[in-house]
């Protein structure tokens, strides 16, 4: 084992890193509001297109649908695509359709260009078909709890909003679910104040803002809506066409271009169950987590060797250091661990989670290693992932 000094120093920045990033996760505690908070009474309300991609959802989209028909909002059209699937997605949306003809609206679905990946191909294929003011694209996993709609309208009333996305209550149901998915929001709520989404920070020149907006831009595509002037100006999904991480890329375009989006939580509004196995969060995963940072070799090592440090040492250290009867590495390690448990156990408590997978959170740390030297290798070798058929 290193010399005791030199594990000193790791974990004391472990320690400081901890209580720099339990700063923010308490920040976005406050700030990272509900959308439900935005429900609103108005009279005039701006009629909803709601969009829905599916390729293969047979588990789910008859669930999504329904928890959207049920809406209760005054003036909305559902729009939904079959992009090509080769399970029963396509007579399963017919069938709701054939329960609710007034709302359900089947786009077909055009071959996909070359230059386009799927999701942006088939959201884009939505978008030209919708014609109310404000476009919301969800994913076929998600479902709508009552009142979603009349809450996202009020958010863009209540911000003055070009841009929403919301990030979804995730249902974690499997034993590995339970130990990954927790970590993405875990990831997102204890490194990115929330609120640069919607503003830059204060303590950034006037003159550089402009510049560093799109730094802090950050979306969901689960949850993803627009003014309909704002889509257009954005140049829609066209501008990113062959994006894998396409949400992320429409809000930086949008702090770019100056128009004004901000995140929220949707607890209580909107739930999501992404994956149901290990294999299917792994293939998941794989296809966007090397692109999620820009494809950076140096910045991507910097970041493994952080989680590795910060995440999985003090767990080592915290027997070793009782092992080698090092009073003062024990205290480093237990007040790692504990700060790291404690950050699980609020987003737990936040996100309707089981709180006693947090104790696996150096394992699940492990997993996104493990996942991210095959991304890397991906890149390297110019393998594709693939992802519902096709390969990414």
């Amino acid at each position: 084992m290193t010399d005791p000094t030199t594990l000193f120093w790791l974990n004391s920045f472990s320690l400081l890193f901890l209580l720099l990033t339990s700063a923010v996760l308490l920040r976005n505690r406050l700030e990272f509001t509900p959308i439900r908070k935005y429900a609103t009474d108005s009279s005039d309300l701006p009629k909803i297109s709601v969009c829905i991609p599916a390729r293969n959802e047979e588990m789910n989209i008859v669930k999504v649908l329904t928890s959207v028909c049920e809406q209760t909002y005054p003036d909305f059209e559902i729009l939904v695509l079959d992009d090509h699937s080769t399970d029963n997605t396509a007579k399963l949306i017919e069938d709701v359709k054939n329960r609710y003809p007034n709302l359900v609206q089947i786009v077909d679905a055009k071959e996909k260009p070359k230059k386009w990946l799927g999701k942006p191909w088939a959201c884009q294929q939505l978008a030209d078909h919708a014609d109310g003011e404000i476009l919301l694209f969800l994913d076929a996993d998600t479902r709508l709890y009552p009142g979603m709609l009349n809450q996202t309208a009020g958010a863009f009333d209540r911000w003055n909003l070009d841009m929403i996305t919301v990030w979804p209550q995730q249902i974690t149901e499997s034993f590995w679910e339970k130990m990954i998915v927790p970590l993405i929001y875990y990831a997102l709520l204890t490194l990115l104040p929330t609120i640069y989404v919607y503003r830059s920070p204060r303590w950034v020149p006037s003159f550089l803002k402009a510049k560093i907006a799109p730094l802090f831009a950050a979306a969901c595509g689960q949850c993803i809506g627009f003014k309909k002037e704002a889509y257009t100006t954005l140049g829609g999904h066209q501008t990113v066409k062959n994006q894998v991480v396409e949400d992320v890329e429409l809000a930086k375009q949008a702090r770019r271009k100056g128009l004004t989006l901000r995140m929220f939580e949707g607890v209580g509004s909107i739930s999501c169950r992404m994956y149901r196995s290990e294999k299917e969060i792994f293939n998941g995963l794989r296809k966007n987590f090397f692109p999620g940072f820009d494809r950076s070799i140096p910045l991507f090592f910097f970041m493994a060797v952080l989680h590795l440090v910060v995440f999985v040492l003090p767990f080592i250290l915290l027997p070793y250091s009782l092992y080698i009867s090092e009073p003062a590495l024990f205290f480093l390690s237990i007040s790692s661990v504990s700060i790291i448990l404690l950050h699980r156990f609020i987003l737990s408590v936040w996100f309707k989670w089981n709180p006693i997978y947090g104790f696996l959170h150096p394992v699940s740390v492990l997993w996104f290693q493990r996942l991210g030297i095959i991304s890397v290798a991906d890149h390297l070798t110019g393998k594709k992932a693939e992802w519902k058929g096709r390969k990414v």
